[in-house]
Formats: C-alpha cells, structure tokens, sequence
C-alpha cells in the first residue's frame, strides 16, 4: 500500500485511500493560499460596490434626489462598478448598486433613486 504526502505539509497521510490532507487545519491552509489572487480581487470588488452603496444611501435619503458629479466623486463614488443596469422604454439608462440607482442627467448632475 502506498503512502501519501499530505499537500500542505508533506506528512504522511493515514486513513483512506483518496485523503489528501492530514488535517482540516492543512486543508484550509491550502486551499486559502491557491485561491488567494481570486479572494482578492472578489474582495476589492465587493469593498468597492459596499462603499459606492454607501455613498448612495447617505445622499439619497428621501428615495429621490439630485446629486451633482463632484459631490459624488468627493465622497469617492467609483462609477466603474454598479451591480445592474435599467434601461426603461423611453432611453434612460439607470445604473443600479444593489437597490440604489442613480440616473446620469444633463450638466454633470444624476438624480438618485431607491427601487422598492
């Protein structure tokens, strides 16, 4: 019978045939460092998105409300990551971060929505 190496440690693995690690503390310990690159960028991504839902609620606090561009780019809205777009029947397009949306409007202004 042939003995494995666990894949983190490199001990001798015991018991069935198709067990790779010696321990859940290995497997873990493995698998966080092959996936690292991946969390991380899913991460920023969703640190991104949480800060921009952020900003959109505390200026939207009536359900409708009209933003400038610099306001929002002061608080440090990042208009490259929104979860959805809305485009209605007459051309309008809506940007969406989660339930918050906000509506590109003329003179560098947007109006701010909540979907209900």
């Amino acid at each position: 019978m042939e003995t494995k190496e666990c894949l983190e440690c490199k001990v001798p693995v015991k018991g069935r045939v198709d067990k790779k690690f010696c321990s859940d503390y290995c497997r873990n310990a493995y698998n966080n460092r092959v996936n690292k690159d991946s969390k991380n960028l899913i991460r920023n991504i969703n640190n991104r998105l949480r800060k921009n839902y952020k900003i959109l609620s505390e200026l939207n606090t009536s359900g409708k409300t009209k933003v400038t561009r610099t306001k929002l780019y002061d608080k440090g809205f990042d208009f490259q990551f929104f979860t959805s777009i809305y485009k209605t029947k007459t051309g309008n397009t809506y940007f969406y971060v989660y339930d918050q949306g906000y509506l590109p409007l003329e003179n560098e202004t947007f109006l701010l929505i909540k979907r209900e």
